[in-house]
């Protein structure tokens, strides 16, 4: 199986530690699903900075596909954060960098090697919706990250082309977290998931609702937790199709991503 994240890349700048960690919804996605063992890729926008140069030197050290990334004269994603009791906290952004500013278009030979992947991995952070109806056209399916900030106009835009739709759901009761994904059901969607922080989450399949309890750990970090689920179901889910099992492995992958510093890790230094 090989799979791809398209969009973001960014260096988490913990303030309070004055280090910085490479991460970003659709970097993530393919640093954790290599690390479950699947090769994996990226297309983003790197920028011309430091940040920039850390991020890309550690995708290289992970043995992550950058052949069809671009780089841009200017700063790298870049976005402030601290920590409240293991759980992240952002304090403000650059709002993507060369990524929001240079936007990705896709040639031909971009869209003959994507073609070549079992799912590709974006959402709403990742400046893509302008790539949405092309990239749905390759027959790949797509998954989308609607994160926790998501507003219903941007939901209505974008989930039709959803093979996979995820949501960020810990501030929703869990009856309006069913009730909220049932009623953004499209014909296109496969599966529609929500996560809600410790209490149990729920995937949606067009006619029933499947819930599973977290593991719960005492977190270092909770940065990527929501990344790491969606790379574990998604490469469960897409081998067995067996929803309840690709639940619980997303489970146990976000629970372990909460032990590690960042995203995945490989922070250091900044002024």
């Amino acid at each position: 199986m090989k799979v791809l994240g398209i969009g973001d890349n960014v260096v988490d700048k913990y303030v309070h530690l004055k280090t910085m960690y490479p991460g970003g919804n659709a970097l993530n996605f393919s640093v954790f699903a290599k690390k479950l063992g699947v090769e994996a890729a990226f297309v983003g926008v790197f920028g011309d900075d430091r940040e920039a140069r850390h991020v890309e030197n550690t995708v290289h050290e992970l043995g992550i596909d950058i052949s069809r990334c671009r780089h841009c004269s200017g700063e790298n994603g870049c976005a402030r954060v601290t920590l409240e009791n293991g759980d992240r906290v952002f304090l403000g952004s650059n709002e993507g960098g060369v990524t929001r500013l240079n936007p990705l278009q896709l040639d031909e030979e971009d869209k003959a090697y994507i073609r070549s992947f079992a799912v590709m991995h974006t959402g709403l952070y990742s400046h893509t919706g302008h790539l949405l109806a092309e990239l749905k056209e390759l027959g790949v399916p797509i998954s989308f990250d609607f994160s926790d900030d998501f507003e219903d106009e941007q939901v209505e835009r974008y989930i039709p082309y959803a093979d996979f739709a995820f949501f960020s759901c810990s501030h929703m009761p869990e009856e309006r977290a069913m009730e909220y994904i049932r009623s953004k059901w499209k014909a296109g969607n496969r599966l529609i998931a929500a996560t809600r922080g410790s209490d149990r989450s729920m995937v949606y399949d067009g006619d029933k609702f499947h819930f599973h309890t977290p593991d719960i750990v005492e977190a270092v970090d909770t940065m990527g937790a929501g990344d790491s689920y969606i790379a574990a179901f998604l490469l469960s889910y897409l081998q067995d199709r067996d929803i309840p099992k690709a639940m619980e492995e997303g489970s146990r992958f976000a629970a372990a991503s909460c032990l590690v510093e960042g995203s995945f890790g490989f922070g250091v230094p900044y002024e």
